[in-house]
């Protein structure tokens, strides 16, 4: 079997042709994974194609992680699962439960034809900076969570924009690109309003504020609602040697420090809600059982994924802000 062929007599794009001819080879065993593709100047000579037609064939190849370049020898054979239609390439800060959720519906959304590579940055540029230079031209679309990193906006420019797709947190300086997103500013701002009888049975409210890893709208969104409401505040980076103290209500963002707080509230003999009062960010399962309900201010993670695979399904170019929602427990 001829590895590539291409027909004049058909109505399919030359590079579509190449394309196919290929899938076919691997589908039936004349190509395997591991094996040699004709380079791109024998198959442009024999079929008198341009080197950009055959390029472009290897390069949708190459996108969706069938076959990849060895600088200086070639393309090989990456992969035998020609059924991949699309390849996506999302990259997180790190993985929780919410994101865990996220993650599924995104995969539940997309359907068994595209395939998704996870990676993880853990708020470190360098290693975000490595996994994006070492996986250019290996994707159909980039789906990336910035979270807090300075200058991405260099490493992202590396990508073709319209294959790129910003999720979650949304920076000034990559607004050119496509994007689903939360108003950290505006959403914690909604959120504490939409809660303010109970939080005010409270004398301050705590907001644990970790620089490196909350987006700064959290606190211009916290310190607008208690100045605009005349309630004593406070940010602290950490629960370490915090004595908690009758009277307030803490706003936390993960899960450990959450965990950290209802066992300090033990520890001191305080009571949940009575005499101090917590609320929670992003909603879990977790989060309705533990302690009778933790009250939470929330986007919705299934919507956020749904929407993002509807974006990718259809190559849409947008900017979607997800909405949030203040679910009111028994610890305020």
């Amino acid at each position: 079997m001829e590895i590539v062929s291409v027909s004049k007599k058909s109505s399919a794009p030359k590079y579509k042709q190449i394309v196919n001819s290929i899938e076919a080879a691997i589908h039936e065993g004349v190509l395997r994974k591991g094996d040699k593709l004709p380079s791109l100047n024998s198959i442009r000579d024999k079929h008198s194609l341009s080197r950009d037609t055959v390029l472009m064939a290897f390069n949708e190849l190459k996108s969706r992680g069938i076959i990849h370049s060895v600088v200086g020898k070639g393309y090989y054979v990456l992969s035998e699962d020609v059924l991949v239609s699309q390849k996506v390439f999302l990259l997180f800060d790190e993985f929780n439960s919410f994101k865990e959720d996220l993650y599924n519906s995104f995969l539940n959304s997309l359907g068994d034809n595209v395939q998704v590579d996870i990676f993880f940055h853990h708020f470190n540029i360098e290693v975000f900076s490595k996994l994006i230079h070492d996986n250019i031209g290996a994707y159909s679309f980039y789906v990336i969570m910035p979270a807090n990193l300075k200058g991405t906006e260099y490493v992202i420019d590396n990508l073709p924009k319209e294959k790129v797709y910003i999720l979650d947190q949304m920076h000034s300086e990559l607004s050119q690109y496509s994007a689903i997103y939360q108003n950290f500013e505006k959403d914690i701002y909604k959120g504490l309003t939409n809660g303010l009888n109970d939080i005010k049975r409270y004398k301050k409210v705590v907001l644990l504020f970790s620089e490196a890893k909350q987006p700064q709208g959290f606190l211009i969104g916290f310190n607008q609602f208690c100045n605009q409401n005349d309630i004593e505040k406070e940010v602290i980076s950490s629960l370490e040697n915090r004595v908690l103290n009758e009277g307030e209500v803490y706003i936390v963002f993960d899960d450990r420090n959450l965990i950290r707080i209802i066992k300090k509230i033990k520890e001191q003999q305080l009571v949940l809600a009575e005499n101090i009062g917590v609320i929670s960010y992003n909603d879990t399962m977790l989060k309705e059982i533990v302690e009778g309900g933790i009250t939470t201010i929330s986007t919705d993670f299934n919507l956020m994924g749904e929407q993002l695979a509807k974006m990718i399904l259809s190559n849409e170019q947008a900017q979607i802000e997800n909405p949030s929602s203040l679910i009111i427990r028994a610890s305020v």
